[in-house]
C-alpha cells in the first residue's frame, strides 16, 4: 500500500538539512530503485523553486510499504529525524487516484 509522509521542518533547520541532505537522499534513492517510490521533495519556505537562504518548511514522500508500522519505522529511521531538522512527522495510508 502507499504512504504519504508529511515533515515539518524546526525552524533555522537548513544547515542541519544540507549537512545530512546525502545521506536522506540515498535512503530514496534505494526506495525509488526498489520500485517502491512515488514522489518526494522539499517544500521551500518561500514561493520559489530554489528557496536559497530562506530554506525550506517540509518535505512530502509518497511510497510503497508493507504495513503503516513499517512506513512509520522508514520514517522514523531518516537522517532529518535524527539530526533535527524535522519537528514532526505524519505518516498516513495515501490511495493514488490521479494520474
Amino acid at each position: 500500500m502507499l504512504y504519504s509522509i508529511v515533515a515539518t521542518d524546526k525552524e533555522n533547520s537548513l544547515q542541519d538539512r544540507l549537512a545530512v541532505r546525502p545521506q536522506h537522499v540515498a535512503r530514496l534513492q534505494a526506495l525509488k530503485d526498489q520500485g517502491r517510490l512515488i514522489l518526494a521533495g522539499p517544500n521551500p519556505a518561500i514561493d520559489s523553486p530554489d528557496p536559497g537562504a530562506a530554506g525550506f518548511s517540509g518535505s512530502l514522500i509518497v511510497a510503497e510499504f508493507d504495513s503503516l508500522a513499517d512506513a512509520r519505522a522508514w520514517a522514523d529511521d531518516d537522517p532529518y529525524i535524527k539530526s533535527g531538522v524535522y519537528q514532526s512527522v505524519l505518516v498516513k495510508p495515501f490511495n493514488k487516484v490521479l494520474p
